[in-house]
Parts: C-alpha cells; structure tokens; sequence
C-alpha cells in the first residue's frame, strides 16, 4: 500500500445520529483505497467533499467522490444503518461503506445498508 494512502484515515463520521456521508476514492499511482466521510454539520454531501479535499490534495492524492447516502449511527447500541442517495453525486456502493464500517467499528452490534429512502 501507498504510505500516502496509509496517512488517510478509512473512516471519519459523527459518533451519534443522523447525517449525510460520501464514498470517496483516493489514488496514489497505482494504488488506491475509499474512505467513507460524514458529518452532521453538512448541509450537502459536496461540503463534506469540500472540506477533506485540501487534505487529500496537500498529500498529492487523486480523489472521486463516487456517491453518498445517509448514516443513521447510535454508538450507545452499537449500531449503523447506511441508505439513501446524494442528488450531487449519486448513490454510493453501500455496500462498500458497510464493509469498511465494520472493519472500523469491529465491535459493533450491526452494521447494515438499504438501497430505499433518501
């Protein structure tokens, strides 16, 4: 893997409640790695883009943003619901967030998706 990669976390979301998040790509050459981000401060899924694009492009990082969705997180049971789309960039693979949510969250009760609901 990249060292540059490495220095990205996989995973940066609000510990409780409801809010927008993106699926995010990140290249170094010819390795790669997504990154799932999500804030309840965003009002858009293009804020959380705009804010963690200087640090991906200060590490000289190729970046796409390849979807978002919603996050339902309670961090009291241990639980994640991923759904829902972005008008802007579209639905993300929740599929791909769910697995990289629970390599991150190891210890939680459930962590599951929904292709339904905005």
């Amino acid at each position: 893997m990249s060292t540059k990669l490495d220095q990205v976390k996989n995973v940066d979301v609000d510990s409780q409640g409801r809010f927008k998040y993106i699926l995010v790509k990140i290249k170094d050459g010819t390795h790669q790695k997504y990154i799932v981000r999500g804030y309840r401060r965003a009002g858009y899924h293009a804020d959380i883009y705009d804010e963690i694009l200087p640090e991906l492009q200060s590490l000289g990082l190729q970046s796409d943003c390849v979807g978002g969705g919603r996050i339902e997180h309670n961090s009291d049971a241990g639980t994640i619901l991923v759904y829902g789309y972005s008008i802007g960039f579209g639905r993300a693979d929740h599929a791909i967030t769910t697995e990289i949510l629970k390599k991150f969250f190891s210890s939680y009760k459930s962590i599951t998706f929904s292709n339904e609901g905005y």
